[in-house]
């Protein structure tokens, strides 16, 4: 009975200690030592613990430890490359700039712009706008048989009411020589108005919506003074 009880106190002890072990924020090694000496102060005299089983607890404890304090060093890396990055993404404030994105704002002052192209595709061309929910808000034939142009909307509807100021996303389809229906590739345009950085993600802002810098494929002019 007394076996029983010693080896109960030791199950009790070792599961309450790595209970708090989890919760930890990160790896307490002293922590982790008192669960040990625990385990060895109360373990069943008629059959103790094996030497060999503590070595590799340690061995494992000392692994997550180095493996979260890795995890941390990236963290920190990752902040300052995002830094940087946040840094050199100022210098295109002011620029027009072009992403690989079918995303853009739209504002009361400044319109939304996009490039569209599919060698593959005649015409006509259905260009469909749609707003942040999803809802289609304008839609426009295009009759472009090249398949390739730039398209610019101020906002109104095809109801002719404003749109509200925005992220809007263009789709333009059309047919291939076989009269496969087929999309073009789109491509976001406007002038950079500022950068931010999130979550070490760091963003464009064009017409108040932000595009991720790592879609940036093209500076067409210059910064203005």
């Amino acid at each position: 009975m007394t076996v029983t009880s010693t080896t109960a106190a030791a199950q009790t002890s070792a599961a309450t200690t790595s209970t708090t072990l989890g919760k930890q924020a990160s790896p307490d090694f002293n922590l982790f030592l008192k669960l040990l000496t625990t385990q060895a102060q109360n373990q069943d005299p008629l059959n103790p613990t094996d030497a060999t089983q503590y070595t590799q607890q340690l061995a494992q404890f000392s692994q997550v430890e180095q493996s979260l304090q890795q995890t941390n060093t990236l963290k920190d890396i990752l902040s300052r490359f995002s830094t940087q990055d946040l840094s050199s993404a100022a210098n295109l404030i002011g620029r027009e700039a072009t992403f690989d994105s079918n995303t853009v704002g739209l504002t009361s002052k400044s319109p939304a712009r996009w490039a569209y192209s599919n060698s593959g595709m005649t015409g006509p061309l259905t260009a469909t706008i749609k707003d942040a929910g999803g809802r289609t808000v304008f839609t426009q034939t295009i009759n472009n048989n090249s398949g390739t142009g730039e398209l610019t909307w101020t906002g109104t509807k095809s109801d002719g009411s404003q749109a509200a100021d925005g992220a809007y996303t263009l789709t333009v389809k059309g047919q291939d020589s076989g009269g496969v229906s087929v999309s073009a590739t789109i491509n976001a345009i406007g002038t950079v108005g500022d950068v931010q950085s999130k979550n070490n993600v760091v963003t464009v802002g064009i017409n108040g919506a932000q595009l991720p810098l790592s879609s940036l494929i093209r500076l067409t002019s210059t910064k203005t003074s």
